[in-house]
């Protein structure tokens, strides 16, 4: 037995042109989009009678990417959460990014909630925790050369 790879990272969302919009401009690509619905889309995630709509967005180098999911139905009757850090579960997803001074001032900017000022870790990287749409909480990572 073997693993290969890790396909993609699923996110629920209400709002999928805004969580959409949001990534695309972090620097992802829309890879794919696409609706689906019926009894076997029902049987896969374990759902009566789901329908949803996806966008795919991948790096531009093609490797692993995000598949951003709205279901119309069924709805999820809870609130978005707003988990913090050390809240059990899956809880962020780290992009290795470039000019992380410059990715942060434009996403305060935009309103995106800044966990704290970017905080360098050893000789190694700088760091910074932010809140996207819908509670997604991100990790941008630059390593210090």
């Amino acid at each position: 037995m073997k693993i290969n790879r890790m396909d993609h990272v699923s996110i629920n969302v209400n709002d999928l042109s805004k969580a959409k919009a949001f990534f695309l401009e972090l620097g992802l690509e829309v890879k794919a989009e696409w609706e689906l619905e019926g009894e076997q889309l029902s049987r896969i995630v374990g759902l009566n009678h789901a329908k949803t709509a996806c966008v795919g967005l991948g790096m531009p180098d093609g490797q692993t990417w995000i598949e951003l999911v709205k279901f119309y139905s069924p709805s999820d009757d809870k609130d978005i959460q707003q988990p913090l850090a050390n809240t059990l579960g899956i809880r962020h997803i780290c992009f290795n990014v470039e000019d992380i001074e410059g990715i942060i001032a434009k996403l305060k900017k935009r309103g995106t909630e800044i966990f704290s000022e970017i905080q360098q870790y050893e000789d190694s990287y700088k760091l910074c925790y932010v809140r996207g749409p819908e509670g997604i909480i991100l990790e941008l990572g630059e390593k210090i050369k």
